[in-house]
Order: C-alpha cells, then sequence, then structure tokens
C-alpha cells in the first residue's frame, strides 16, 4: 500500500509542477482565466505558478509532505474564482466545450480531495 501512496504523490507532483511550468510557457491561457475583479492579473498568474512548483516539488520530500499538501488545498481554493469564471465566459475558452468548463468545477474538488489525503498524519507503524 505503502508504494501506492509513492506514486499517488509523485502523480500529483507531477502534474503540480507541469502545471506550474505551464504558467509561464502558456501566461496568456491564465491570463484569460483571471476574473476582472481580480487585481494584478500577472503577478497572480506568476505567484500561483511558482506556487505550484515549489509545493509540488515538496511533495515529493517526505518531510514537507504534510505541509505541501495543505499549501496546495489553499491554492486550489484560492483558484477556484477563476475555474468558475472560465465556466461563466466559454467564449473566451473556445478550445474547451462549454460543458467540460461545468464539469471541471467539481473535479476540483475531487483534486482537493486526492491532495488532503497526503495531509493526514502518516499511520505509525511502530505501534
Amino acid at each position: 500500500m505503502r508504494w501506492l501512496t509513492i506514486i499517488s504523490r509523485c502523480v500529483l507532483a507531477l502534474f503540480f509542477v507541469g502545471g506550474g511550468i505551464n504558467h509561464f510557457v502558456g501566461a496568456e491561457f491564465y491570463l484569460r482565466m483571471m476574473p476582472p475583479y481580480v487585481p494584478w492579473h500577472e503577478a497572480f498568474v506568476v505567484v500561483s505558478g511558482v506556487a505550484e512548483i515549489v509545493l509540488g516539488v515538496l511533495l515529493l520530500l517526505p518531510k514537507t509532505v504534510r505541509l505541501a499538501a495543505w499549501g496546495l488545498v489553499a491554492l486550489l481554493v484560492a483558484v477556484f474564482p477563476a475555474n468558475v469564471h472560465m465556466a461563466l465566459h466559454p467564449e473566451l475558452f473556445t478550445d474547451f466545450e462549454p460543458t467540460f468548463l461545468w464539469v471541471r468545477l467539481p473535479l476540483q474538488g475531487v483534486l482537493i480531495l486526492w491532495v488532503l489525503f497526503h495531509a493526514r498524519r502518516p499511520v505509525n507503524r511502530a505501534a
């Protein structure tokens, strides 16, 4: 079972590090995601990208898994309004079917639960 947890962490780490890198490679996409009421679009795209990369890497280190997981939960909650903005304005995201933009919203909850799985305290095997 332990190896499944390790694989799960590695997949999550790759997902977040890759997503973070994409904030810089495809910044224009992330800028379109920003709701108009959020200030400093460019700064938030950069900060969220760096956070995804750093927290994704920290997810791989046993001593920082819990910190990384809670940081990723906070990040996922913080970016949720951008996902709602996407669903409400499909005309800005013509590469995606409007239905997909709505389906993404509950998937964010699934992703949060997956990350929270890694935020739990490890079972003490010596007891």
